[in-house]
């Protein structure tokens, strides 16, 4: 098939190929034909079967676990597209792995989200769309456009059928509290804030309590959670202040199996998130995801077509 400057491509890798198929269908279109695959050593392959000369070509691919191989894919289907003529390469990331190294909090480790940020640049692409960024000066890392999208416009309507004015927003470490404070304003109710305190890097302790939750039904809001570590710690002070029901809302559950065992023994009763990542163990009742695809797709259109994304923040 021939491309040219008004054609779309839509391409996947294989980190989240469920997200990527349900996308193109909202747009009403096809995922493009590519192989990607591994050779017997392990390396990548990849090879797309349509002509993208002249095409505006979107690669659809979240770099979660396996991180470094869903990374590596995506930067050789990108630099395939390049080679293969493409007039515009979007990387369409939902979760932006290596998110939480953003600067030097420690002597001697690396900066790891500007290193790839200079990796997905250097592969060729000329955009990048993701959606809530651990942290938002991972935008200033590219020297390219950015659009970063959030989870809110599909998690808040859901979290409003549990929640009402005497509800209480709360922000389980003080790097959520702009996330919570924005949340509580739309869902019209009351703001809390956990202090934390990590022991390891698997380990967390919540030690006091910013707010009044007594007999209140509880949201703890948060970017990202890979063993739920901190919401579970969160929830277990919220309980002990005499907290009524208490709910967890994620954009990104990078889900481990120490959040199986968290999650299950914990008093959280539902953990809300999104299918930016796929998962892989079952919570049964216990966590709720919700579909961005239709969000991500309107944006694609957008930039594809070279209309303003500003609507979809709200």
């Amino acid at each position: 098939m021939e491309g040219n400057a008004r054609d779309i491509r839509l391409y996947a890798g294989n980190s989240n190929r469920e997200l990527a198929e349900a996308i193109a269908s909202s747009m009403g279109q096809e995922l493009g034909h590519a192989t990607v695959e591994k050779f017997p050593d392990g390396e990548v392959f990849v090879q797309y079967k349509d002509s993208l000369r002249n095409a505006d070509v979107f690669i659809i691919q979240s770099t979660c676990t396996p991180t470094n191989e869903n990374l590596m894919e995506l930067l050789i289907m990108i630099d395939a597209a390049r080679r293969a003529s493409a007039a515009r390469i979007t990387a369409v990331i939902p979760y932006y792995g290596y998110a939480r190294q953003d600067r030097k909090d420690r002597p001697r480790v690396p900066i790891t989200s500007k290193l790839v940020a200079n990796l997905l640049t250097t592969a060729g692409v000329d955009r990048v769309l993701t959606m809530d960024l651990h942290a938002q000066q991972i935008q200033g890392f590219f020297d390219i456009p950015v659009d970063h999208l959030y989870a809110s416009p599909v998690l808040i309507p859901y979290m409003k059928s549990k929640m009402d004015a005497e509800s209480v927003v709360v922000s389980p470490d003080s790097g959520s509290v702009k996330m919570a404070q924005k949340f509580a304003d739309r869902l019209g109710c009351g703001f809390a804030v956990v202090a934390k305190r990590r022991v390891d890097a698997v380990h967390v302790a919540s030690s006091h309590l910013v707010g009044d939750v007594k007999g209140r039904t509880c949201l703890i809001v948060d970017d990202m959670t890979s063993t739920a570590g901190t919401l579970c710690a969160a929830a277990e002070l919220l309980k002990s202040e005499g907290a009524g029901t208490i709910y967890a809302s994620v954009s990104h559950f990078v889900a481990s199996e120490k959040a199986v065992d968290r999650l299950a023994n914990s008093c959280i009763e539902e953990l809300i998130t999104t299918d930016s990542v796929p998962c892989k163990f079952d919570f049964g009742d216990k966590v709720k995801v919700l579909s961005v695809a239709k969000l991500l797709a309107e944006a694609i259109r957008r930039i594809h077509e070279g209309g303003m994304l500003t609507t979809l923040f709200s």
